[in-house]
């Protein structure tokens, strides 16, 4: 028989493992674009800082994000011919959100707004799609994932640690980076551990292995001083582990004793840990920082309160925006914000029904779910509208529809089992 007249009549899973060739074609793009995304901007930034290179490739996130763009549309367009089935509704929704953002853009775009500003929009959306087809589709529970993302981390952490100076990791402030104005902030570097730390630990099943995940994970965030990021680990790792405990009764237990023994023992804790602007977490009123993000944002809620349907486009100096998702407001206008957090927060609620206290774990679930615990978190705090958790989350989220419904994530059927002989004669004869 013809294995090519046969293909159409196979199941979408048993016709992508006649394809292995192209497949690991596909995987291998991935997998370089997730790593040289994040891990490879953390290392890249890290020889800036120390005078190693110049910035040949200026900021690199944009110009990696640029190089990948092709290759990762073409594998979203061959996966959709393959397999129709794995176009979700979140694929919609995120598709018709993107349109509108590309619309305001071209429109702002036209009428005169910051070239800048413009351009920074353009890049956004297309680091959120990037996100979206890494996400949908990199295998990560795979070897070559696992292996390359905890050999990543340990080297970014082993970098935090190593250039850190009275336990506070900035190159900027060592003042030999040949290129200082290229040199990414606290932000960059923790944004690239947070975000190869989210699959890698959601992928985890070993307890012993995910602790050591979390307490490296904290001590670089904590040293590397970026307290949005710190924030959001240290608020997704109860979530990971009440999901994978067996014992969720005795995880609480276990969680309040922990929260009286720090409670009882703060001040020394405090005493013992270095001077560090995480700590400002503690009481946001004497932080520089936050004070300048509250005046951003009572500017946003006056352009919103002047503009409250269309916004007002790039009302603002560059880098000078809410860092929060009210930027949608004022860029995208009430719609923008309303289906944005619509596209964000809907897919997360029947996941949660449906897995969340389920007796099986599926890592699938648990990373979309636990980067949209991060995302909203974030969006609310301290991230521009553009961040590209968004477009991983969703991509994790469409993920796991699919293979929730076709895939080996699919539930059980619990319906009783069909009768072996349609008819009673067959049976009896």
């Amino acid at each position: 028989m013809n294995i090519r007249a046969a293909i159409p009549a196979l199941h979408p899973r048993l016709r992508s493992d006649l394809r292995p060739l192209s497949s690991r074609r596909e995987q291998a793009i991935l997998l370089a674009a997730f790593f040289l995304l994040f891990p490879g901007f953390f290392f890249y930034h890290t020889l800036l800082g120390t005078g190693t290179t110049g910035a040949f490739l200026g900021g690199y996130f944009a110009p990696i994000s640029v190089l990948f763009a092709l290759p990762l549309t073409l594998i979203y367009i061959k996966r959709m011919r393959r397999d129709p089935r794995r176009f979700h509704l979140v694929d919609l929704h995120l598709g018709l959100f993107l349109l509108y953002f590309a619309a305001v853009i071209i429109v702002n775009a036209a009428a005169g707004a910051n070239r800048t500003i413009v351009g920074n929009h353009i890049l956004g959306c297309l680091f959120i799609f990037n996100m979206f087809v890494i996400a949908s589709f990199l295998d990560f529970a795979g070897r070559p994932f696992r292996i390359v993302g905890l050999l990543s981390l340990a080297g970014m952490s082993a970098v935090a640690f190593s250039y850190s100076v009275d336990g506070v990791f900035y190159l900027g402030a060592m003042g030999i980076a040949k290129d200082a104005d290229a040199l990414a902030t606290y932000q960059g570097f923790a944004r690239s551990y947070l975000i190869t730390f989210l699959p890698v630990v959601a992928f985890t099943r070993s307890l012993p292995l995910r602790l050591l995940l979390h307490a490296g994970g904290a001590a670089t965030l904590f040293v590397n001083t970026a307290r949005s990021e710190f924030a959001a680990l240290m608020f997704v790792i109860p979530i990971i582990e009440f999901y994978y405990s067996r014992h969720k009764l005795h995880f609480i237990l276990c969680g309040l004793i922990l929260f009286f023994v720090i409670h009882l023992y703060f001040d020394r804790i405090l005493a013992a840990l270095p001077d560090n602007r995480i700590l400002e977490l503690l009481d946001l009123s004497h932080s520089t920082s936050a004070n300048k993000r509250h005046y951003l944002t009572v500017h946003a809620v006056q352009t919103i309160l002047a503009h409250p349907l269309l916004g007002d486009y790039a009302s603002y100096k560059p880098g000078y925006y809410s860092h929060n998702v009210l930027s949608a407001w004022v860029d995208l206008g009430f719609f923008g914000i309303a289906y944005l957090s619509l596209v964000t927060i809907v897919p997360i609620i029947p996941m949660f029904i449906r897995e969340y206290f389920a007796p099986r774990h599926c890592g699938i679930f648990l990373l979309g779910f636990s980067m949209a615990c991060v995302t909203v978190l974030l969006l609310i705090t301290s991230h521009y509208f553009t961040d590209m958790l968004i477009g991983a989350t969703l991509g994790a989220s469409s993920r796991y529809f699919y293979e929730r419904k076709y895939a080996k994530n699919r539930t059980p059927d619990l319906r009783p089992p069909a009768p072996r002989h349609p008819h009673l004669h067959q049976a009896m004869s």
